[in-house]
């Protein structure tokens, strides 16, 4: 699927940019990966791993998903795209919204303008639970790009090019997230906890990239992919951290939700079930929906039940404490 290929990333310097880049490399023969973001020195220490030289696929170009002429020069001749680009911390959103809605909404925009007009062959864009149901400025950021990218697939024409979307929740570690936030405040003796009850959606970096790799294999265009993938309630994270501190209760956050959805009511009935992942299909028809059922996979899917939601609180997978303690001492370095 990727052998000879021309791949670009852009925000390639994150966490699953360079998670990305590595299985590809250690599991395809990419003819160039391509690292587009604006920051200079993560793409600095990016080269020291992974050189720009002749002999080597990699790339390298400064430039942001704002700036339309810089990522069409960057896109030519490329075969796949991965929008990863974003503004994703929800405080600084909410503070800065026109910043959010320039990157997420218009950077995203013109991804799709400059991979349509490059003749760009497929685009996955990277998507959050925060836009389902969104009540913060990112959320609501991301639910409008993800209606960009799937609606871009009813006015391409006559290209050669499919768009999906990939949703997913937290990433293990990540940063900024709670569990590096946890550790960090180990050595203080109380952790700040803003609800008994919250719980989140989980999935470890390299679970994220094999599932976009999967999707990147099976899409049609139109799809929003979203894994299936277990729970956590934040005390049994303290719990697995630091058992030893002692908990403040500091109420939820503006624009924090109780539980995370992926799936609302309201995506149900376009909402069709696999054994490993859950796919919302366009409202917008560009395919059949019944045919899409029956050979988009080697199984065949099933529609849910009118009512459904796909929510961390009421999913039926939990991490326990001993599951939460493995997985980060696997895949959590402080």
């Amino acid at each position: 699927m990727l052998n000879n290929k021309k791949i670009l990333i852009t925000g390639g310097t994150g966490s699953f940019g360079k998670k990305f880049i590595e299985t590809i490399l250690n599991n395809y023969e990419p003819k160039k990966i391509i690292v587009y973001s604006r920051d200079e020195l993560k793409q600095f220490e990016m080269q020291q791993k992974w050189p720009d030289k002749n002999d080597t696929p990699m790339r390298y170009f400064i430039g942001d998903v704002r700036d339309y002429r810089r990522l069409k020069m960057a896109m030519t001749g490329v075969d796949i795209v991965i929008h990863t680009a974003a503004l994703k911390q929800v405080p600084a959103a909410e503070y800065n919204p026109f910043e959010a809605v320039k990157t997420n909404v218009i950077g995203g925009q013109n991804v799709i303008d400059a991979a349509i007009s490059t003749g760009v062959n497929k685009v996955i864009a990277l998507s959050t639970d925060k836009a389902a149901a969104p009540i913060n400025l990112y959320g609501a950021t991301k639910l409008t790009s993800d209606k960009l990218f799937i609606a871009a697939n009813n006015y391409k024409g006559k290209h050669d090019i499919i768009f999906s979307v990939v949703r997913y929740g937290n990433v293990m570690g990540s940063r900024g997230s709670v569990i590096p936030f946890f550790m960090e405040k180990k050595k203080t003796g109380v952790l700040p906890i803003t609800h008994e009850r919250m719980t989140r959606f989980n999935i470890t970096l390299q679970e994220g990239v094999d599932f976009v790799l999967s999707c990147l294999a099976k899409m049609w265009g139109g799809e929003l992919f979203v894994p299936k993938i277990p729970s956590y309630r934040i005390l049994d994270v303290a719990e697995a951290i630091v058992p030893e501190c002692k908990h403040e209760i500091i109420g939820i956050r503006p624009g924090e939700k109780l539980h995370e959805e992926m799936i609302t009511q309201s995506d149900a009935m376009n909402t069709i079930e696999f054994d490993d992942y859950y796919v919302i299909v366009p409202s917008i028809r560009v395919w059949s929906k019944t045919k899409f059922i029956k050979e988009s996979n080697g199984e065949e899917g099933k529609p849910c039940e009118d009512g459904f939601s796909y929510n961390s609180g009421t999913n039926k997978h939990f991490l326990t404490v001993n599951k939460l303690k493995k997985l980060i001492q696997e895949n959590v370095t402080i």
